[in-house]
């Protein structure tokens, strides 16, 4: 069996050059800086396009996973905007104030996504036990757990992705993501058994137009999905697979 790479994008670009280095799977975004938020109907479309699956983030703001009833009503909405588009899937989760799964509004996002994949996002990776939010992960019913093993970056939780991994096989994968890079993706891989992997696989690039910069209309510095990486993370994950 292969291992998918999955690569976590948020532009067109940034999509073209994903699908052009050999990723198995997309996860649409806009506004990766800030960890991902729901993309723009217009990207949907464009990647609808797209001779791979597509799953696309819902998350209506930054900060904490935490949602109230108006987050609600929009990522409802969004789930429609995913489905009409043509997509595959989404990539859902959420917190209540201790840092556990909000299991009832889940529940909920995943019942309106009837029809659709779904993957159980990074809100796993703040919950207090994390075999505990496996199980819960397993009851949704959800295809997938993106996690970097509750720390910072996957290779720093390596220790809890084995262990989540061994404990879910058969019932839902655990794909290992954050900080997962050409260099270290074939160690992850071996380590837990994952069969599908995330990364955003880009590179810095600075800013070339100072003005811009100045006028904050953009960051001096940004990460952009890069084919090369790309390219490289299939030719590490076929050399495990």
């Amino acid at each position: 069996m292969t291992i998918l790479l999955e690569v976590c994008v948020d532009s067109a670009e940034g999509l073209a050059a994903a699908i052009e280095g050999g990723a198995g799977r997309i996860e649409l975004c806009s506004a990766l800086e800030l960890g991902g938020l729901t993309p723009l109907p217009s990207l949907m479309k464009i990647a609808a396009r797209a001779p791979i699956p597509i799953y696309a983030m819902i998350r209506p703001h930054a900060g904490p996973f935490i949602f109230g009833a108006a987050d609600e009503e929009a990522m409802l909405l969004d789930i429609d905007a995913v489905r009409a588009a043509g997509l595959a899937g989404v990539v859902i989760g959420a917190n209540r104030l201790d840092g556990t799964l909000d299991m009832p509004l889940i529940h909920r996002l995943k019942a309106h996504a009837a029809g659709l994949g779904s993957t159980l996002h990074r809100a796993f990776d703040l919950v207090p036990d994390a075999d505990q939010a496996l199980e819960q992960a397993v009851e949704l019913g959800v295809e997938r757990i993106l996690t970097s093993g509750c720390a910072l970056k996957a290779p720093d939780g390596i220790e809890t992705l084995q262990r989540l991994s061994a404990k879910a096989t058969g019932r839902i994968s655990i794909m290992p993501g954050s900080g997962i890079r050409p260099a270290n993706a074939g160690a992850i891989l071996q380590a837990t058994g994952a069969r599908e992997v995330h990364g955003s696989c880009s590179l810095p690039v600075e800013s070339a137009d100072p003005r811009a910069v100045a006028f904050g209309f953009e960051a001096k510095s940004m990460n952009k999905t890069d084919v090369a990486v790309v390219r490289e993370m299939c030719r590490v994950i076929a050399a495990v697979g």
